[in-house]
């Protein structure tokens, strides 16, 4: 551990990004614990990246990443280890895997800044908590049509609460209804975003 720690701490003579997946295989290898090792490994992975970028914010989590693809993780070191130590096939997973960490991240910040402009756009309506609440609703993805009696659910309130909810978003432009009528009547987000 001792010189697992001198050589984790020095500057690195290599390229840092590759330290963080070397950092990881190096403890995990050594597993110095009898529990926890691989939560350990990850935060010093997650370190190691986040002073590879000299930056204080971080969008992904390289832990988060590794514990989605567990049993690619596990194959990966299990293959490494049990090998000629030819770390050449953990880091190019550890970097796909980063690779991926980011791909994600890009996609949930992609969301959330589409959520905000969202609200950004709609700002000077008068929105109240129910509607807020099924406008979050549709806006994280909700599955399928919107109608009065799946609102009504949502909000927890009655179904004539529900359609006038529905439609004084409807005549600010926030919902559209779509073709169907009658108790099929539907409604979707729509395109509010600034022109």
């Amino acid at each position: 551990m001792r010189a697992f720690l001198d050589w984790f701490n020095k500057p690195a003579a290599l390229d840092p990004v590759l330290k963080a997946a070397q950092a990881h295989l190096w403890f995990v290898t050594i597993h110095p614990f009898d529990d926890g090792n691989g939560r350990l490994a990850r935060a010093i992975a997650d370190m190691s990246l986040a002073r590879s970028e000299n930056s204080p914010q971080r969008f992904y989590s390289m832990s988060a990443q590794i514990q989605q693809e567990r049993a690619a993780y596990y194959d990966a070191l299990e293959r490494t280890q049990k090998g000629a130590m030819d770390i050449t096939p953990w880091m190019e997973w550890f970097l796909g895997c980063l690779g991926r960490a980011i791909d994600g991240a890009q996609t949930t910040l992609a969301a959330i800044l589409s959520k905000a402009r969202f609200w950004e756009s709609i700002a000077g309506v008068a929105i109240n908590e129910r509607q807020r609440l099924v406008l979050n609703r549709l806006l994280d993805g909700f599955e399928g049509k919107l109608t009065t009696s799946k609102y009504a659910k949502l909000a927890k309130c009655s179904q004539d609460t529900a359609l006038r909810d529905i439609l004084a978003l409807a005549e600010h432009g926030i919902l559209i209804r779509g073709t169907e009528r009658g108790r099929s009547t539907s409604y979707a987000l729509a395109d509010v975003s600034p022109a």
